[in-house]
């Protein structure tokens, strides 16, 4: 037990395949680490089967459900790390915020924020424990039945992305509303922001606590901001969490690597290299051989294949893949998608990407 009162469990199996530990660190590997964002999803047709007739966040509140659709795509494909079944609006919903999830529609807030006025609805303090102790139970769950194979990430929201969906009151193509808020409303979006960070903080903590070997922040809507916005109303706050969380973590002996994936953020890579994170997510508007060339070594970088180059015949793929790899090298380097898993992708063609992932780096090695 830790003085915060973060308590470790020390009885989880023991890792068999570290690489993706090893990747975020530098550290030589055999092959290029892989996973995919949203790898638990609607693209397989066991998903489906399971989630059929269930509410989502019903699902999501199900510790037994998330780590059942958790382990789904490792019994498929030799992913080297999984994602804990979840999602980012659980975070609105511990501060009190109703979110419902509309078939054909997506997330829906049936009373988003409208004016200053409104943070007075919000939770300022949070019981991360009481109210999202379902998440860390489902990571608790996943440790022991993942036996092992591969390590576990767990994950948040960053403030600006859950910002827009809470005053959005859903998904959004213009986010005009949320935008509209730091254009006349600085001071109370800054306010909204130090609200989800503070939240944001305790609940990865806790996700640690549970037995969460990385985590990842998703600034989805980063790409919305323009550079001067992001610097303001983004940049600091995932500094601020990052930062945050190693010292925390740190008292109480542990370090856990974390990865921030900002979203069409592409104008920050400098700027997100030197934010405290291990890992700088990209999707697939970037050049491999710029974000290394920008990022200068500071960091390991994740990503950044178009998630539609799946749609390509198998062979094809693989070729994709090839020069991915090329472009990035195979040192402090993790194979990702540039965002998640589409519903209507074949199941056949993941497989087909990772496999070329780990046959086409095991050769460059060899080469090196």
């Amino acid at each position: 037990m830790s003085k915060d009162g973060i308590n470790i469990p020390k009885d989880f199996p023991q890792l068999q395949n570290d690489t993706f530990l090893r990747a975020v660190r530098g550290e030589k590997t055999e092959h290029v680490p892989v996973w995919c964002m949203r790898q638990a999803g609607r693209y397989l047709p066991e998903f489906r089967e399971f989630r059929a007739g269930k509410d989502f966040f019903e699902t999501c509140q199900s510790p037994e459900s998330c780590c059942e659709l958790t382990l789904q795509p490792l019994r498929r494909f030799p992913f080297d790390a999984a994602i804990i079944f979840s999602d980012i609006l659980v975070v609105p919903q511990a501060m009190g915020m109703e979110v419902q999830m509309v078939p054909g529609k997506g997330p829906t807030f049936p009373t988003p924020l409208k004016e200053p006025e409104d943070l007075q609805r919000l939770s300022a303090k949070v019981d991360v424990n009481k109210e999202l102790g379902y998440v860390f139970k489902a990571i608790t769950l996943t440790r022991h039945r993942i036996e092992g194979k591969v390590p576990l990430i767990g994950f948040t929201g960053a403030p600006w992305t859950l910002m827009s969906y809470m005053i959005e009151g859903g998904g959004s193509s213009t986010h005009s509303k949320a935008k509209r808020w730091l254009y006349r409303h600085p001071q109370s979006s800054h306010m909204l922001l130090k609200m989800l960070t503070d939240v944001i903080v305790e609940y990865l903590l806790a996700q640690v606590a549970a037995g969460a070997q990385a985590l990842q922040v998703f600034e989805s809507h980063a790409g919305i901001l323009g550079p001067v916005e992001f610097k303001d109303f983004s940049l600091p706050y995932l500094r601020d969490i990052a930062r945050r969380v190693k010292e925390r973590l740190k008292e109480g002996g542990q370090d856990v690597p974390m990865i921030v994936f900002a979203k069409d953020a592409h104008y920050a890579l400098e700027d997100l290299s030197q934010s405290h994170y291990e890992v700088v997510g990209l999707d697939w508007t970037v050049d491999p051989r710029s974000a290394r060339e920008r990022t200068g070594g500071k960091v390991s970088l994740q990503g950044n294949m178009d998630p539609c180059a799946l749609y390509a015949p198998k062979e094809h793929i693989s070729d994709i893949v090839k020069k991915m790899l090329e472009g990035f090298g195979t040192r402090n380097y993790i194979a990702n998608l540039g965002h998640g898993l589409y519903p209507d992708m074949d199941p056949e063609n993941v497989g087909a990407f990772v496999e070329a992932v780990h046959t086409h780096s095991r050769q460059m090695n060899i080469q090196i």
